[in-house]
């Protein structure tokens, strides 16, 4: 592969990749809050672990995603008393919420554990 096709290559992915971690955000945040509630700092830690890296958010989109998913009934959230400093908003998921996280799971994440997909995803991966 010649500079030139690396370099846009490169260019390519950085806004698919970019694209993508947009549209997983809520999965992230979803996954994460049907192990616990969480504060939205908590989540942006989290979400870098969970992902190994591969998503972050700052805080800005961390609260506007809660608050647009609280309003759809996804989560609900409380105040709670802080062992340091001030109360934090906890978010937890709703029924509804781990309902739209099980189908999500189901019709787009579960896909991949088919030999046949991931016997492609492989092929692709291995190709030199």
């Amino acid at each position: 592969m010649g500079r030139k096709t690396t370099i846009a290559v490169d260019a390519l992915l950085k806004n698919w990749e970019e694209a993508y971690k947009k549209g997983l955000l809520t999965f992230w945040l979803l996954l994460y809050l049907h192990e616990r509630p969480a504060y939205a700092y908590e989540l942006s830690v989290a979400i870098g672990k969970l992902s190994q890296g591969t998503v972050t958010a700052d805080d800005n989109s961390i609260y506007r995603a809660l608050n647009r998913f609280e309003s759809l009934g996804l989560v609900e959230s409380e105040l709670r008393q802080s062992d340091v400093g001030p109360q934090r908003r906890y978010y937890q998921l709703t029924d509804t919420g781990l309902e739209l996280l099980r189908q999500f799971i189901q019709r787009n994440i579960l896909v991949f554990e088919q030999p046949e997909i991931a016997a492609r995803l492989r092929a692709v991966a291995d190709t030199t």
